[in-house]
């Protein structure tokens, strides 16, 4: 495998996305978009025979039914079923499978080693777990090897996610801490925008204009965040002037236990993706 991830594929390799579903079909959408891969280095999954028809016409990439057949054309296979049904799937798809080729599941709660069991041969797994943002770029994956993954091999799933947002590198034990926070993240980061923008309302906005207030807001303070690598805190006390209007803001929100909440919320979805993957 070429150790410069944009060379392999510059070079045509295929990437087969079995299981084309809600955040396969937005990673095949997103790899278009970036033009890290052509149409003709993809090929998808789906169950039924007219759903592939209706996304090839859509997309104009190779969708079939058969993960055998899919499985054996690509270099690089996403694995995106549901986490129940991925060691089948993987035990499905053995005849296709060589110690060359790269496994990267982004199924919930689906340990590689799970998966290098089903797979029966020593071949490079890598455990993703990316968000639904990475349909615009601004995603985050973060990623964990397996027994056999090399270097090449992560740093290949992580040019492809880099594609469609940013990349971190963790130990496994976490990822389903991961899961928590940034794959269910942006459904916990929707309600509090939904709540700013009724807020807005309630004090007389027009619902179009406080929803964009409420949205541009949120993606400024992350920019902010993101960009100057300041503690959220410290940006917090920045907007709270001292008898301002902020820290009243600030108070009802402790008193309601928004800060609470939202860790409970993250702990939840953690504790639910690690019931998922001994389930």
């Amino acid at each position: 495998m070429a150790t410069n991830p944009a060379a392999h594929f510059e070079s045509g390799a295929r990437v087969a996305i079995l299981g084309a579903g809600k955040m396969g079909g937005i990673l095949l959408q997103a790899f278009l978009k970036s033009r890290v891969l052509q149409p003709e280095q993809l090929i998808a999954t789906v169950q039924h025979e007219e759903r592939a028809g209706q996304l090839s016409a859509q997309w104009g990439v190779e969708v079939t039914t058969d993960n055998v057949a899919a499985a054996g054309q690509a270099d690089l296979i996403l694995i995106g079923v549901k986490p129940n049904a991925v060691p089948d799937l993987v035990r499905q798809i053995r005849p296709s499978l060589q110690s060359d080729k790269l496994l990267v599941s982004f199924a919930a709660s689906v340990r590689t080693a799970a998966i290098e069991e089903a797979a029966g041969l020593e071949i490079g797994v890598v455990r993703a777990m990316p968000n639904t943002p990475s349909m615009l770029g601004a995603g985050i994956a973060a990623l964990s090897a397996g027994r056999f993954a090399t270097e090449a091999q992560m740093n290949l799933a992580a040019y492809l996610f880099e594609t469609v947002g940013r990349t971190v590198i963790v130990e496994e034990k976490h990822m389903d801490a991961v899961t928590g926070l940034s794959a269910s993240g942006p459904a916990f980061i929707y309600i509090i925008l939904e709540s700013l923008a009724e807020a807005g309302v309630k004090v007389g906005l027009p619902r179009d204009i406080a929803t964009l207030l409420a949205a541009q807001t949120a993606f400024g303070s992350a920019k902010m965040v993101l960009e100057t690598g300041y503690h959220p805190a410290l940006l917090k006390d920045a907007v709270t002037t001292p008898a301002g209007c902020t820290i009243d803001g600030i108070l009802e929100l402790e008193e309601g236990g928004l800060r609470v909440t939202l860790i409970k919320a993250v702990m939840r979805a953690a504790q639910r993706a690690k019931e998922l993957a001994t389930s």
